[in-house]
């Protein structure tokens, strides 16, 4: 059976994350997999996993169906016009880049251009990404299926409606950083009463974990869970008073939508 050939133009972070997590799964022995990046160093370490280097990214383009365009938003318009004169009618696109809609990569390529838009997270490094995933009407279902399978082998991964890939963004794109923040105010609040901060860490970063577990796994709504640790007169409710008083669901809320506004920006 032949191969189906992946490009990746760009391998940072999330680009190695994804070929890794292909190249230590079934889908392994059905795909090669190929990388291009100026910097030769980030794809020099994917050998090991089987990845070819490319030269550039016309060499993706001519020898890969499938093009992951896993840079930053930033730089995706110049990579985009580098590519256009390469682009295939069959050549899918999966892009990782926040913000740039299909529309975008269609205007710079070919009119019929294939795109899947993908808002995975940097979690995909230990296997634990979420990734939301949209395509548009020229991406068949078997094509769509094979790029929604790669990213379940990272972790989970949702289909969402693409005119909602930039409000999807903070709720998992962005959010690990969110919760690494809150994470340290509670580490640093340990490390002032005298705990050891590894001590600290290892446990929230547990009860993150654990809570995690609850909201997926028991049943109960997030309220529900919220009751259940917060007894009557208790330690739990005179904190949660405090965030109360705080306005902390609409610190969450402007968080979000400074977030999402970034993301039209950068589309334009």
């Amino acid at each position: 059976m032949e191969k189906i050939n992946i490009g990746f133009i760009g391998a940072g972070n999330m680009g190695f994350a994804i070929m890794r997590g292909i190249s230590g799964s079934s889908l392994n022995s059905s795909v090669q997999l190929f990388a291009f990046d100026p910097n030769i160093e980030q794809v020099k370490r994917l050998e090991r996993y089987g990845v070819i280097p490319c030269a550039s990214e016309q060499e993706i383009m001519e020898k890969c169906k499938y093009v992951f365009l896993a840079v930053k938003p930033q730089i995706i318009e110049g990579v985009l016009e580098t590519v256009a004169p390469c682009t295939k009618a069959d050549t899918v696109f999966v892009s990782i880049a926040a913000g740039i809609t299909d529309e975008f990569i269609v205007s710079k390529t070919i009119p019929d251009a294939k795109v899947v838009l993908v808002m995975p997270n940097t979690p995909l490094l230990l296997g634990e990404g979420a990734s939301a995933l949209s395509h548009n009407d020229k991406v068949t279902d078997d094509e769509f299926e094979l790029v929604l399978n790669i990213f379940k082998i990272c972790g989970k991964a949702a289909v969402i409606s693409k005119d909602k890939m930039k409000e999807i963004i903070a709720v998992n794109g962005s959010s690990p950083a969110f919760i690494y923040l809150f994470a340290k105010y509670f580490i640093d609040y340990a490390a002032s009463e005298g705990i050891d901060t590894a001590v600290a860490t290892e446990l929230f970063a547990q009860s993150l974990i654990g809570s995690a577990k609850m909201i997926t796994d028991s049943g109960n709504t997030i309220d529900e869970l919220i009751k259940m640790v917060s007894s009557p007169g208790g330690t739990t409710l005179a904190g949660l008073d405090k965030l109360y008083e705080g306005n902390l669901g609409e610190t969450v809320k402007n968080c979000c939508e400074s977030c999402t506004k970034r993301a039209y920006e950068l589309s334009k």
